[in-house]
């Protein structure tokens, strides 16, 4: 049973190494080798690498804001980037909502794995991933969010997020680490 799972949040065909986002391809782009690195890390060490993926339907509610339509179920947009090497091992959890938690069977299943500590990085610092790494409190887990491992379309948005939550009255239930600091408990951990 692991102790640890990854979950890369919203790392997709549709929101990395595409034309339609500007600065959040340029953000996404940068976070892929450390991402890669995490996966690797977290499969050595028999922890479990969840990508949880914008997973829309056509004509999607979500769609009703400013948010132009992406990542349609089917398409292939909605799939993780080939560069992060996803492996057969490793969970595809199509998300309908910002969270990885909302309406999947997430908690169940890492529940299932005897999964403690949730990690979470991906795009956006300040939406997805920050509500996933929450719903993992609210649901009982640990959370961790890799500031060096995920990405916003503004670096400043991204640092202001990992400040507020910096020293958040939930520390040590829920933290903010390098990989490096995560590399070395999970080493410490083994």
């Amino acid at each position: 049973m692991s102790r640890y799972a990854l979950v890369v949040v919203d790392m997709i065909r549709d929101n990395v190494n595409t034309q339609r986002h500007g600065l959040m391809d340029v953000q996404a782009t940068l976070i892929i080798p450390k991402i890669l690195e995490l996966t690797r890390l977290f499969r050595r060490h028999g922890n479990r690498v969840i990508f949880a993926c914008d997973s829309f339907m056509d004509g999607d509610f979500i769609f009703g804001g400013r948010m132009p339509p992406h990542a349609i179920r089917g398409t292939g947009g909605d799939e993780p980037i080939p560069e992060l090497e996803m492996q057969p091992g490793d969970l595809f959890l199509p998300k309908r909502r910002m969270s990885a938690f909302h309406k999947t069977d997430l908690d169940q299943t890492l529940r299932t794995w005897g999964v403690r500590t949730v990690a979470v990085c991906g795009i956006v610092t300040n939406v997805c991933v920050l509500l996933t790494a929450m719903d993992a409190i609210q649901n009982d887990f640990r959370a961790i969010i890799v500031s060096d491992a995920c990405a916003c379309y503004k670096r400043d948005l991204h640092e202001a997020t990992l400040d507020l939550y910096s020293s958040f009255l939930l520390e040590p239930l829920f933290r903010i680490m390098t990989a490096a600091e995560l590399r070395s408990e999970l080493d410490n951990a083994s």
